[in-house]
């Protein structure tokens, strides 16, 4: 069992990571290695302090180096879940690894994408953020899959080996998905329905060619970067869409603490650091 688990490797969690490091906490960074796409699509940096003007591509560099330096090694796998036992956490990955943890930090950002009317309501009743986790309930039957980064492409075609019929909406350009069961659909739906489980999906007018307005499917499935924190969270407070957090970055679960864009605005870096090196060093308080 590790002190902690940070979930993000933007500029909260590495703040954290880094915290944690100078600390001497044992702990895990779950993350990209090119760290944060919002950071790496910057044009130019102005108001981070020390920093007059610099490059997004140019200040991951710089941080990638950092982390290398501090021995800080980011793990390149995607959370499904975080839950709260009695006095740690269980930390589910996509692919079925589970890590334990006495703590946790959030610092997984925010949903680029808004959320569909429906789709929390459904949850674990027909909605999947995970491809591996939950594909094999679709065995030979059909789903919709809302898939916002190409490098989630690798699911989609996971999800068509199983399903009969996959209608996939790409919120990308150069789709490279090319199988017989899966259609484009270059349209967003307006919300999900059904009874006890997921029944069909609603677009608005006009209807799609040969579709109408109302798809039926088993289930859907939302492949993005981030998810929301009370979805990855079982019993994590929230508010519009943000985690609620005290002073010191601690949520309503015992151990668990948020930083960075997750927790609100403003989304700055400074702000994201700032949240990050208080989230670690209320971490360590919290584990004497």
């Amino acid at each position: 069992m590790t002190d902690c688990i940070i979930v993000g490797s933007g500029m909260a969690g590495i703040s954290a990571a880094l915290t944690l490091k100078a600390n001497g906490k044992d702990f895990l960074l779950f993350g990209s290695s090119s760290l944060s796409e919002k950071i790496e699509k910057a044009e130019m940096i102005r108001n981070y302090p020390g920093l007059s003007s610099v490059t997004g591509k140019s200040f991951v560099s710089a941080l990638q180096k950092q982390l290398k330096e501090m021995q800080i090694e980011i793990k390149e796998e995607k959370v499904a879940g975080v839950y709260a036992m009695k006095d740690s956490f269980s930390v589910m990955m996509q692919n079925q690894t589970v890590y334990q943890s006495r703590s946790v930090i959030l610092a997984c950002g925010v949903e680029s994408v808004k959320q569909i009317d429906g789709e929390e309501a459904f949850v674990g009743r027909g909605v999947s953020y995970c491809a591996t986790c939950d594909g094999f309930l679709y065995k030979n039957k059909k789903i919709l899959v809302l898939c916002t980064t190409k490098r989630l492409e690798h699911e989609i075609n996971y999800l068509a080996d199983i399903a009969e019929k996959v209608y996939l909406i790409p919120m990308y350009k150069d789709v490279e998905i090319n199988r017989i069961n899966v259609e484009i659909i270059r349209k967003m739906p307006l919300k999900i329905e059904g009874g006890k489980r997921v029944e069909k999906v609603v677009f608005s007018a006009p209807p799609i060619e040969n579709l109408g307005t109302e798809l039926a499917v088993d289930g859907v499935f939302m492949l993005r970067d981030s998810v929301s924190p009370a979805i990855l969270v079982g019993g994590l407070q929230t508010q519009d869409g943000h985690v609620v957090v005290d002073r010191a970055m601690a949520t309503n679960l015992k151990g668990c603490f948020a930083a960075g864009d997750c927790t609100g605005r403003p989304y700055q870096y400074a702000k994201a650091v700032g949240e990050g090196n208080v989230a670690a060093h209320s971490v360590t308080q919290y584990l004497k």
